[in-house]
This record gives C-alpha cells, structure tokens and sequence, in this order.
C-alpha cells in the first residue's frame, strides 16, 4: 500500500475510512489500533511489536509508524528474517569489517547501522536463530554493536519495529525465541485483528483498491455490485488484506461492466457458504462469530491500560451471559445502567436474535452505532 499516514487518519472524527492514506479502518477494533499506534509513533519509543496473522498489513502499519514520526527523514528499510539465512543475515543486519570471512574484500555496513536515526522493520523476527536474538538483545539494549571482525563498537539510535505471524509468547514456550528478548520487544505490542474479525473494514478495502487498479489499469470501475459486496462481507478471507486486493485485481481485469460482479470474484469466494444463524446480524457480532471469538482468546494487554482492557473484560461477560445484560453486570458485579453505560461508551450493543425466546441467546455486536437493539436483558 501506499505511505498511510496515522495523524491524518485521526482526524476523520466521522469514523469512515480514509482511502487517501493507505490505511483503511472504518471498524472499532482498528480505529483503537491506528489510536493507540499514532501516539506510540510520536513518542521516542524504540522497539515496537506488530502481531497477527500473515497478509493483515504489519508491513503497512510499520510503514506508517515510521512516516508518522520524528525519523521520517531518515532511513527506513525492511528484512524478512525468514527468507535469509543465518550467516547472511548476521551480516544483513550488524555488517562487517574487511577480511572478516573469505569473501570479505572490503567492509560494509550492517542495516542497523544505515538506519541510524531512522527504522528497521524487522519481519517475521520469530524467525531468527538463537545465537543472533542474542546479539540482537544487545544491540537494542546497549544501542550499540560490532560488525563481524570488528574491534570497536558502532552506537546508534535506530528504531525496530519487530513483527510475527504468530505469538511470540507462544514462541517463548516452546523454547524457540528468547523470554529477555520478547520481553524487549514487547515495550509496545499491538495484535492486528484478521480481516474477519473486523467485517466493517471489508468493503472499504475493496473500495481503496478498486480506485488503485482503476489508476494502474486505466478503467472506470465504479465499486461492487450488490451480490458481490454480499459475498465478500460473509467470506471469511484466511489470506486477509492481502487475499482481499489480490481478489480486487482480478475482478478488475475480467469485469466488463460499470461495477465488480459476482462471476468476476474467484471461485473460494462467490462460492462461500450462506451464513447460518448464529453469524453477525444487523452489524453486530454474533456470540459464535469469529471476530467476537478472535477477540475474546486475546490476553489482557499488558500494558494495563483500563481503556483497552475493560472492553475486553465487557466482552467476555457478555459472552458468558449468553448475551444477557442484567447477568453480565452480576458476573461484572456493577449495575445494569452503569453497563448500559459502558456498552454504549465502547461502541456495544446487544442485538436480540429471538425476540420471542425466554432465553438470553442475544448477540454481542461491535459495529460503529452505540444504540441496545431490545431490552438486552
């Protein structure tokens, strides 16, 4: 994606997205994420964590963080720790001096010390061998390392931004990554939700990059068509933003038409499933959707903001209740309008699937309204 821009996008106090930055977020989930992220950019932290699965842009949010900061003018540069190996990455990472290794003819400076000032985006770190988390811990502690055959040490002041497909803590426990170094890292950990966590941020998506390959390719597409929109909203998108635009450009190419059909999506797509029952109603989050279940398996953060953790804790009552208000406050052990209150502070309602059941089988929803739909009880 483009460079987004955070501070930009903090000021769209109308909540819809904002195609013009490279970073689209109309749901709750991300628009707390972009909040929380355009202050840690200003700030002069210097090790932040991105975590989340494979295609949900850590890329573009590192991007973003770096842009949207005070290093903006120098260097920002990107390695996948994954994809080099082990002794060229040590060297990729921390250079060397000449006479170093057989082929070291002359030296050559490492990417922490080119981005002096500036951000190395580190992907995939959970990747990295044992023996350079060490060498990496010291240099992030110390602010200083060798090259490879050097005698002096090189300080410098350069930002990492660490991201990973999966739980680094996770990680910790199997005993392939470092507990001092996650904790290192872990100064400023955000945890990018999965494209089907947050639904709201699906068609906008689509949007900004039927207007990208409209440029690239020259056409005149106007948007989705109805039945089209329809099925990307109840995909679930396991390959997530990425999978979302590589779809997007596909249409593009084979639509005929002012608007992006469904004969143009791919097959996995316009073939989906129909929702059952129990999937999101009314904008909502069912008690069984992904996104509500995506965000109730997150730990508390650590950081023990009361902002990012008492929805969280609103949630997961809900969630036991069966979606029941008045029980929720019990188990919460605070009154029902003191609740109410919370629920509409965060954004939360309670969506009454069965109006005429007895039973407290409501669903939990998360979209931008702040209305309980019912009685909620």
């Amino acid at each position: 994606m483009a460079t987004a821009s955070l501070g930009a996008y903090k000021e769209k106090v109308s909540g819809a997205a904002d195609l013009s930055t490279g970073i689209v977020a109309a749901s709750p989930l991300m628009r707390e994420i972009l909040d929380f992220l355009w202050r840690v950019a200003r700030s002069e932290a210097r090790t932040i964590l991105l975590e989340g699965e494979s295609g949900v842009g850590k890329d573009v949010l590192a991007n973003a963080l770096h842009h949207e900061s005070s290093r903006a003018a120098k260097p920002f540069l990107t390695v996948n720790c994954a994809a080099i190996p082990e002794t060229l990455l040590e060297s990729e990472l921390f250079g060397y001096e000449r006479g170093a290794f057989t082929d070291a003819r002359t030296s050559k400076p490492g990417l922490l010390e080119v981005c002096d000032g500036g951000t190395l985006f580190l992907d995939e770190i959970g990747q990295t061998p044992h023996r350079l988390q060490v060498k990496l811990l010291r240099a992030l502690e110390e602010q200083r390392f060798r090259r490879l055959g050097g005698l002096e040490d090189i300080h410098v002041d350069t930002r990492l931004v660490a991201a990973a497909n999966e739980s680094l803590r996770e990680a910790v426990r199997r005993g392939t990554f470092r507990l001092d170094l996650y904790y290192r890292l872990n100064v400023f950990q955000v945890v990018i939700p999965p494209l089907r966590a947050r639904r709201e941020d699906i068609l906008p998506l689509a949007q900004f990059f039927v207007e990208r390959y409209n440029r690239k390719y020259g056409r005149n597409i106007q948007g989705m068509a109805n039945d089209a929109a329809a099925m990307m909203l109840r995909y679930d998108w396991p390959g997530n933003v990425r999978e979302l635009r590589n779809a997007v450009e596909r249409a593009m190419v084979l639509e005929e038409s002012a608007r992006i059909g469904a004969t143009s999506l791919p097959p996995e797509i316009s073939q989906y499933p129909e929702p059952g029952d129990s999937d999101p109603v009314s904008g909502g989050l069912a008690v069984s959707s992904p996104a509500l279940q995506w965000e109730l398996t997150r730990p508390l953060s650590e950081d023990l903001s009361l902002k990012r953790n008492e929805r969280r804790l609103l949630l997961r009552a809900l969630e036991k209740s069966g979606g029941g208000v008045s029980a929720a406050a019990r188990l919460l052990d605070i009154s029902r309008d003191s609740l109410r209150s919370k629920l509409k502070r965060y954004g939360l309602r309670v969506i009454r699937t069965d109006r005429a059941s007895k039973r407290h089988d409501g669903a939990i929803g998360a979209g931008l309204g702040a209305q309980l739909d019912g009685d909620g009880r």
